[in-house]
């Protein structure tokens, strides 16, 4: 799809591509946080959560843009048409996007559009889901001891038809952490013992991570499908898979009950900066 510019109108505003981070309205930056308090639009993603939607002013416009698994959504050259139209008719437009824009979040597509109608643009990095889960679950993600590297990959990718090369994944000393993988369990599973990696390897899910309600569904990799298909496992979901593992229960902190209690104290954020 090409876009359309708008003929005769000359681009005046502003794009701002906004990391939210994993979904604790504590972890957006402070630079985050002053470019959505001057929004004069925001197209967000579903990820983004209520918290963090909570601080838009509230005669921005909202425009809600975001993808789920399994569920209708904007296709992507709709999201860098409306872009690049806010672009031209408004000043302050945010796109707002869960985690960091640039891992698993198609930053790189919606500013090669931003590139092409000739618009100004900034981006704001954010936490992005793998460093947010693993340190609220107590998983280092590279540990000297059990982990010497770590790779991130995406698990949406038709994996039937498009098989991924599981043998540079399957490395025992690096960890593995899978993004949107969870529909594929069972074919994440097949593919990296396929590659060697064994059925005991230390694996966690982690659901609606550095949230109240964030759970962990901890096993091994030979049981990754059966801990996806648990009913209570809510999306959105990591999975991390490796001997670091193995230190969720000794390094774990986050007690979701206590963090929820604090918010219903009325604790602010501009009281917390």
């Amino acid at each position: 799809m090409d876009i359309v510019k708008l003929p005769g109108q000359r681009a005046g505003g502003k794009v701002w591509l906004v990391g939210a981070g994993p979904g604790d309205v504590e972890l957006l930056t402070l630079k985050a946080y002053r470019i959505l308090k001057s929004a004069d639009v925001v197209l967000y993603d579903a990820l983004v959560s209520d918290d963090i939607m909570a601080l838009v002013p509230q005669d921005a416009e909202k425009i809600a843009v975001g993808k789920r698994a399994g569920k209708h959504s904007a296709a992507q050259d709709e999201i860098n048409q409306l872009l690049v139209t806010k672009g031209f008719t408004r000043k302050n437009v945010v796109r707002l996007k869960g985690g960091d824009p640039f891992i698993f979040g198609r930053g790189g597509e919606e500013l090669q559009s931003l590139v092409e109608a000739g618009l100004e643009f900034e981006v704001v990095p954010g936490i992005t889901a793998a460093s947010g889960t693993s340190a609220y679950a107590g998983i280092p993600l590279t540990h000297r001891d059990y982990a010497q590297g770590v790779s991130f990959i995406t698990g949406h990718c038709q994996l039937e038809t498009r098989p991924m090369d599981w043998n540079a994944y399957a490395n025992p000393n690096n960890t593995l952490v899978i993004y949107m993988g969870i529909l594929n369990a069972g074919l994440i599973k097949t593919g990296l013992m396929d590659a060697g990696r064994g059925a005991d390897t230390p694996v966690a899910i982690v659901s609606k991570a550095t949230t109240a309600d964030q759970r962990r569904f901890i096993g091994t990799l030979g049981e990754l499908d059966a801990l996806a298909s648990n009913p209570e496992l809510k999306m959105p979901a990591l999975m991390i898979i490796g001997e670091v593992v193995e230190l969720a229960d000794t390094l774990h902190w986050f007690n979701p009950n206590a963090d929820s209690e604090l918010m219903e104290m009325g604790v602010e954020l501009e009281d917390r900066l």
